[in-house]
């Protein structure tokens, strides 16, 4: 457990940095720091390996006081993840992995078996091992990096804005990734961010500061999002955090979905229209995975993959009501579809209309909402 006591940081001649910081961060769980700008997230995280000293109050890891520990030790206890990965130019990803178990004197042949085995955990091949950093496309320096911090096994870990200088589609990819990867580890992590999202996505609970560096809540994403503790919480969250709250949402057993028609790439308008519900049909390909929507109306000759409209998004059976939301809102049809998570095949498909009875259901508390 991560626990700060009362911590202040004032600078010389400047506001103070961090005032009276006082949380828990549960062994096992993943603790986010969002807030402003100025409101003293990474500062408050670097005071944790004393990379800032703080001016009063304690800092203890597991009951001990971090200002009672070697420095050096202290840091070697801890992995640290930041933004671009700060990988080391000049060595190998496998080295740039296996430098923190060496640094700890673990033997050069263990630490870079261990280099090897997670590179796999953290989604990268073999293929990957003996590139140099330049090699690397942001995401995957990324991945090297948290390998890096798990290298030496350490029971803290500090990410700094860890995915906020990728793409948002490869920062959705290494979310998710990273949420698998701690269901396996179970690491006490504390996490600074800017991203709300990204906070409520990864956060087992969620520390909002406010500038000037004071704790205005600490609450699990669902508390967070149902009953923020004043008016600063609720707009920093901002004004669609109903929403936001759907992604807590999941889908019960009961969700209505109706056997949606597919038809197959080549097929002639006339014969889709024949099992058409509307001037809209699903295309999927020979193993039942949806591809995409055709309009009949639109269409003259055979359908091709050229010819579809691919703004509809998959929701998981073992998804949220956010998912399958968004699933029915971008659909052309105005039906989301709904996919097996296991080999993405069609399971049937969900209007706006039941949608909406399920979350009102939800609210009654006879439904996935509750």
């Amino acid at each position: 457990m991560i626990v700060f006591d009362d911590v202040t940081k004032r600078y010389p001649g400047a506001a103070v940095a961090v005032e009276g910081l006082s949380l828990e961060a549960p062994n096992g769980k993943l603790t986010v720091f969002v807030g402003p700008s100025g409101c003293g997230k990474t500062t408050s995280l670097r005071m944790i390996n004393r990379l800032i000293a703080p001016t009063s109050g304690s800092i203890l890891l597991d009951g001990e006081p971090t200002e009672r520990m070697d420095v050096a030790l202290l840091r070697r206890r801890i992995g640290y993840v930041i933004q671009h990965a700060g990988l080391f130019p000049h060595r190998t990803v496998v080295q740039n992995i296996a430098s923190t178990a060496r640094l700890n004197g673990v033997a050069k042949d263990k630490a870079l078996r261990t280099a090897h085995e997670l590179l796999e955990r953290v989604g990268l091949t073999q293929a990957f091992a003996h590139r140099y950093p330049w090699q690397l496309s942001g995401g995957q320096q990324q991945r090297v990096g948290v390998a890096r911090a798990l290298a030496s096994d350490p029971k803290f870990m500090l990410m700094d804005e860890p995915f906020s200088a990728v793409d948002p589609v490869v920062r959705g990819q290494l979310q998710d990734e990273f949420l698998r990867l701690q269901r396996e580890i179970g690491k006490t992590i504390i996490m600074v961010t800017h991203d709300i999202d990204e906070a409520l996505k990864l956060g087992d609970q969620v520390a909002v500061l406010r500038t000037g560096g004071k704790l205005a809540q600490i609450a699990s994403p669902r508390e967070l999002l149902a009953r923020p503790a004043d008016a600063f919480v609720a707009d920093f969250i901002g004004r669609d955090r109903g929403y936001r709250f759907l992604s807590f949402a999941g889908l019960g057993p009961s969700l209505p979905l109706r056997r949606e028609p597919v038809v197959a790439l080549g097929t002639l308008p006339e014969a889709a229209r024949q099992v058409a519900l509307d001037r809209w049909i699903l295309v999927a390909d020979a193993a039942g995975r949806p591809i995409g929507w055709a309009d009949l109306d639109a269409q003259t000759g055979p359908l091709r993959e050229g010819d579809l409209n691919l703004s509809g998004t998959l929701a998981p059976r073992d998804g949220t009501l956010r998912h399958v939301l968004d699933a029915a809102l971008s659909a052309p049809s105005g039906r989301g579809v709904v996919v097996d998570a296991a080999d993405g095949s069609l399971l049937g498909t969900i209007g706006l209309g039941e949608i909406v009875r399920e979350v009102e259901a939800g609210r009654n508390g006879t439904g996935g909402v509750a």
